[in-house]
């Protein structure tokens, strides 16, 4: 078979989008723009975005050949990206930043930086080791350019609904609340769990 079962695909963008999660980057999106203008806002949403995009889309595409290149087998990512899957949701379920997104020394390097949009929003915070480990697995699954084109299709489709809420940061920061926001962080989470089992299940299978 060249392509997945259409539930399957709606999964990878559901489990994508979670991962992504831009509504848990809202609050520090808004304070490390505090300082700029409203078009300056906009700028940084669209550049970072736009990075969150094409990291996805690179990592659908060359993650086969780089898992060749250094002779790691599908099963094994699996696993191991399941776990590196599952150390995230666990940490959304509890409504902590999690190590795997951003430290808290780049947390206070990006405090200095005058540019957040690549670097750290886009890379880590947004397109994290989490977020590129889901795509490479999903990616991998069938080995056709209808299935590729599918896959770059719903990380495009993330990078617009990343783009979307930070555009609409401060207001939705605001209505949500800390409160909402840990809330959304912690649904969120349970359901990256699921999604983390039955990745480590295929990849014993396998």
């Amino acid at each position: 078979m060249e392509m997945l079962h259409w539930a399957d695909y709606v999964k990878f963008f559901v489990a994508l989008a979670v991962i992504v999660n831009p509504i848990s980057a809202l609050p520090l999106f808004v304070s490390m723009t505090a300082n700029n203008s409203e078009a300056e806002k906009k700028q940084i949403a669209r550049m970072a975005s736009i990075s969150v995009a094409v990291v996805l889309g690179l990592a659908a595409v060359l993650g086969q050949p780089i898992l060749a290149l250094f002779g790691i087998t599908i099963a094994s990512f699996k696993v191991g990206g399941a776990i590196l899957i599952l150390l995230m949701a666990i940490s959304m379920m509890h409504a902590a930043p999690t190590r795997q997104r951003q430290t808290p020394e780049e947390a206070m390097e990006a405090q200095n930086k005058e540019n957040i949009a690549v670097v750290p929003l886009a890379i880590p915070l947004l397109a994290g080791p989490g977020a590129i480990s889901t795509t490479i697995v999903y990616a991998t699954e069938r080995f056709s350019l209808a299935h590729l084109g599918v896959i770059v299709f719903c990380c495009l489709l993330v990078a617009g609904a990343a783009w979307s809420m930070l555009r609409l940061a401060t207001p939705v920061s605001h209505w949500l609340g800390e409160t909402g926001v840990n809330i959304a962080t912690r649904l969120m989470g349970l359901l990256l769990a699921a999604v983390a089992v039955e990745i480590f299940t295929s990849g014993l299978l396998v």
